[in-house]
């Protein structure tokens, strides 16, 4: 294993229309001393011919076939090939920018172990960006900005899955891509929070992250929102439930009552609340909801908020701040 080689892990299937500004964006690093591990899961257009092109003049590049089939089995290939004592992964329609690798290698080497380098993205889209992208990367960007991604893991995935790295030891001891946990990309990420690696703060730009109708994550069931809200129980009820105290839903919308149901399969009890006075008083699924001011009732409660509406959730926050209720210990956002 060489001393502060970088690996590059990038599985692809069916980009050939970006794959080559992806492997041009990674010939562009001011740092060099990299390998790039391409992964071709079953692709049915030109892109493996593309990267193997690419591989012919860079020795740097290598491309294989996935042993098995989708996006995790391709990753453990990748990992299984690399060599390099820092790991990072890239998306095969994405592109870096030049000063990512040095940013980030430079920061784990003045931070050293059990820290995690992120850093700022900014999403672009052929035919124009949406508003949910746009707020998407500007509350990505305003946690990495101090390090403080794990303090809203709960809402949405806060590790961009093309923009992290770590020392080689620490990804193999929070298991790596070996989890068959989808979505993988958020599931790595609680494992980084399980870990307790501290995120380190970036301002700049790393990565142009790339948006359009047909990729992955907009079109594959394993990204579907059930899923995301399977996995954040799962790590919620492993890492911050605590059991002897009342915990509370807040929020009777769609994702109140999804969360209520998972809840109800493990058998984890709980109080439902919210403000909707149509919905005060009645029963959904057996259970009374209550109004949100019935939590002062409750001793030292924790509370799950399913709220979307961003307005509601900052008064909510004012609320929770009212009662000296801290969040990640007291109150979490689940959207």
């Amino acid at each position: 294993m060489l001393n502060n080689l970088v690996s590059v892990l990038v599985p692809f299937k069916n980009t050939d229309a970006f794959i080559a500004e992806c492997l041009d964006s990674i010939l562009k690093q001011s740092f060099t001393n990299w390998e790039a591990i391409f992964i071709d899961d079953h692709s049915d257009d030109d892109s493996y011919a593309i990267v193997e092109r690419y591989a012919e003049k860079d020795a740097r590049i290598n491309v294989y076939k996935n042993e098995h089939s989708g996006i995790i089995d391709a990753l453990k290939t990748a990992y299984k090939h690399s060599s390099g004592n820092y790991i990072t992964r890239m998306d095969s329609d994405d592109l870096m920018t030049p000063i990512r690798l040095k940013t980030m290698i430079t920061n784990l080497e003045s931070y050293g172990r059990k820290h995690l380098a992120v850093g700022q993205v900014k999403y672009f889209r052929a035919d124009g960006l949406s508003d949910g992208f746009a707020r998407y990367e500007q509350w990505l960007n305003g946690l990495t900005v101090e390090g403080k991604n794990y303090s809203e893991i709960y809402k949405e995935c806060v590790i961009p899955s093309p923009c992290w790295m770590l020392h080689r030891e620490d990804f193999d001891v929070c298991g790596g891509f070996n989890s068959d946990v989808y979505p993988e990309d958020y599931d790595l990420a609680f494992r980084f929070f399980k870990a307790n690696y501290t995120c380190i703060p970036c301002d700049k730009v790393l990565l142009h992250w790339r948006d359009y109708s047909t990729r992955t994550s907009r079109t594959h069931e394993h990204y579907a929102e059930n899923s995301f809200l399977d996995l954040k129980v799962h790590y919620f009820l492993e890492l911050n439930y605590d059991a002897s105290r009342p915990l509370a839903i807040w929020g009777a919308g769609h994702k109140g009552k999804t969360l209520a149901k998972i809840l109800l399969k493990k058998n984890i009890p709980f109080y439902w609340i919210c403000d909707n006075p149509k919905k005060i008083g009645k029963h959904i699924y057996d259970q009374e909801l209550y109004n949100f001011d019935y939590l002062a009732e409750l001793q030292k409660p924790q509370s799950i908020v399913t709220v979307a509406n961003t307005k509601a959730q900052v008064e909510i926050t004012r609320y929770f701040k009212t009662k000296k209720m801290q969040s990640m210990i007291d109150y979490f956002f689940f959207c």
